[in-house]
């Protein structure tokens, strides 16, 4: 019953203030769940399009509000950032807000310095970038206030959205510079918290999840762990320690929080083992001396994606001066194995990632005993889940979607969309159909429920790392180069 409660609960909060506000990426409460008229399930270019704009570059995904479109652009050749709004009915530019910045942040190769999605209640929109910090203007445009942070440093790039909560703009961030999570007056931009987060920032974090609302507390998924606080003051209510890179945001079902937590070392295909080092001398050693020099070290990963799972980038390679510790040039046998022997404890200290199922009600430091573990394979690096009528449904690189019942945990399926490499962009879901889409820009479109039919097969024909939205019947996707709406004519 609480399941269905649930549901219900939620498809009125959407339909009620899909056209009010998208208060945080993926509308509100980030449940990725449209209502009303059935959106095309056959489209791309020339198919079924109603209208098309040629953007700047970025990723943040649309940000859909009464008659107005919100993104945020990244000029490459110019190196500008900026926030532009387009109308719904034709996808005419009505504005376009430059952010001035010194310097533009940098990341990962599939990182855009416009990856965050803007949030809006109906009366003024907000926007972050790592390179600039949190800006906010009223619908038509004029700037109401700024806060500017230091430029945001980190491996994978800051892709950090705010959320509106109430009279609060929440904007998570983290990187190596500064790690926070900070409350400020949606009005005038004044800080009304700050809460510093003391887990330490490494390469592999990346901290991107949107924080959720789940009545007065705010549900946060940041680096290593899962926590909730109190909206009002701050306060940490209570926390989950896992082991996760903070990127996909949490969704709710029924009286639980389900978050995908993922790290590089979570599942065995992600670490390749390393060989002996006798395996190692064979097939390296060119000179004969039983070592192996910097010219004779071979390619080898300590976490890599799987085939048919690439990304730009797609692993961490061994370096050889983190094996050749004596600094000669030379890595002998010992050296290998107290390598070898660092590696696989190091993997071994992890907690398994996985789809976990957080009681919205608990408090303190949470044991692992209080914590469903629903999945501890297929869990999507980027992608946030879906939750619809008692199924959780979650897309990972390579395109393989995967079905659990929540109540039970159990594996109802697993598919592959026919989508490949790596997957950015969050399913959504519309009148009964799941939408996916591949990093490549094919998008596939599914049934929901125990025995899913793959209904249509979408090319883009450009890449598709943005979350599309879709609102009264009409999908708008964000490619690489432009913004499309689709409808049926």
């Amino acid at each position: 019953m609480r399941v269905l409660v649930c549901v219900v609960a939620m498809s009125l909060f959407a339909t009620d203030r899909a056209l009010a506000d998208w208060p945080q990426f993926r509308g509100p409460n980030g449940s990725g769940i449209a209502t009303g008229a059935a959106a095309p399930v056959e489209f791309g270019p020339g198919k079924n399009e109603l209208w098309r704009t040629r953007l700047e570059s970025g990723h943040g995904s649309p940000c859909v509000v009464g008659d107005a479109i919100f993104l945020t652009t990244f000029d490459k050749e110019q190196k500008k950032l900026a926030v532009v709004c387009v109308a719904r009915a034709d996808g005419a530019v009505r504005w376009r807000r430059d952010v001035p910045v010194d310097e533009i942040e940098k990341g990962h190769p599939s990182f855009n310095p416009a990856s965050s999605t803007p949030a809006s209640d109906g009366e003024r929109v907000v926007a972050y970038f790592g390179s600039f910090g949190l800006i906010c203007f009223d619908v038509a445009g004029a700037k109401l206030w700024e806060i500017k942070m230091p430029l945001a440093k980190s491996y994978g790039g800051n892709a950090a959205s705010p959320i509106i909560a109430g009279d609060r703009v929440i904007l998570y961030r983290g990187n190596y510079v500064d790690h926070f999570l900070l409350a400020v007056d949606k009005r005038t931009g004044k800080e009304l918290w700050k809460v510093p987060q003391k887990e330490r920032f490494t390469t592999e974090m990346a901290c991107t999840a949107a924080p959720i609302v789940a009545g007065d507390k705010l549900v946060v998924h940041s680096a290593r762990a899962v926590q909730a606080f109190d909206i009002a003051s701050g306060t940490r209510i209570w926390q989950a320690n896992c082991s996760t890179t903070g990127t996909s945001t949490p969704v709710l079902a029924g009286d639980e929080v389900i978050v995908a937590t993922w790290n590089q070392t979570g599942e065995p295909s992600q670490t390749p083992s390393l060989p002996t080092f006798d395996e190692l001398v064979e097939e390296n050693d060119k000179n004969g001396d039983k070592l192996i020099g910097r010219g004779e070290f071979p390619k080898l990963m300590i976490f890599h994606r799987a085939e048919g799972t690439e990304a730009p980038e797609n692993g961490a390679p061994l370096r050889f001066e983190s094996v050749d510790s004596n600094g000669d040039e030379k890595i002998d046998e010992k050296e290998w194995k107290a390598a070898d022997a660092a590696i696989e404890g190091r993997r071994k200290s992890y907690i398994e990632h996985g789809m976990l199922a957080i009681k919205i009600d608990s408090e303190g430091t949470l044991k692992p005993d209080q914590v469903r573990r629903l999945a501890k394979d297929g869990i999507p690096e980027v992608p946030s889940p879906l939750y619809h009528d008692s199924y959780i449904y979650f897309v990972k690189n390579g395109g393989i979607l995967t079905c659990l019942d929540l109540e039970t945990g159990r594996q109802v399926y697993r598919t592959r969309t026919r989508g490949r490499g790596t997957h950015y962009a969050s399913p959504v879901i519309a009148d009964g159909k799941l939408y996916t889409a591949s990093g490549d820009g094919r998008m596939t479109v599914l049934t929901l429920g125990p025995k899913p039919e793959v209904v249509a097969i979408n090319d883009m024909q450009d890449g598709v790392y943005a979350t599309p939205a879709i609102v009264d019947g009409t999908l708008y996707v964000r490619t690489h180069s432009a913004l499309f709406a689709f409808g049926e004519k």
